[in-house]
């Protein structure tokens, strides 16, 4: 009896379900030659206290948030969430696998990552310590839970912390 082939068991069902286990070379280049598109009013949160919580062994952070507590036990809260469009071109190779598989593939054979590792491990991902693009959701919320104002803008953020 053969051993199974775990990788190879992944990428069928993967395929069966419509979804791109592998990258296309134009994907691979346009990720590899990607540089940031110039962007409107961008505001600088570098100074807040983000951090993100992962597992240990995460490389792709795509999420920071910080809480700030407020006048009257209100609470203002971030978040904030790699800006990928910046590096992605709409329409492009990259955006169309990313459009297909909408999200990372976990499965026992590995994860099948939704773009490629030069972007979602490095040059999108919120690593420790390093300052990148991000959407961030910023929102007052009252102590009984409800939210009072909220608006999303892009920033550049630094990660604080890694939280695991």
């Amino acid at each position: 009896m053969e051993p199974l082939d775990l990788h190879r068991i992944a990428t069928e069902a993967m395929r069966e379900r419509g979804l791109l286990p592998a990258f296309s070379p134009d994907a691979l280049r346009e990720a590899q030659a990607a540089a940031p598109a110039a962007a409107g009013d961008i505001r600088d949160l570098r100074e807040l206290p983000w951090f993100s919580i992962d597992n240990d062994d995460t490389r792709d952070l795509d999420q920071l948030s910080v809480a700030q507590a407020l006048a009257g036990g209100a609470t203002r809260l971030l978040v904030a969430i790699a800006d990928v469009d910046a590096l992605v071109r709409p329409g492009g190779a990259t955006d169309s696998h990313a459009a297909a598989n909408t999200t990372s593939v976990y499965t026992a054979a590995g994860v099948f990552p939704m773009l490629p590792e030069v972007l979602s491990t490095d040059r999108t991902s919120l690593h420790e310590g390093e300052e990148r693009l991000a959407v961030v959701v910023d929102m007052t919320v009252q102590p009984d839970g409800h939210v009072v104002a909220s608006e999303h803008y892009s920033a550049v953020v630094l990660n604080r912390a890694k939280l695991t």
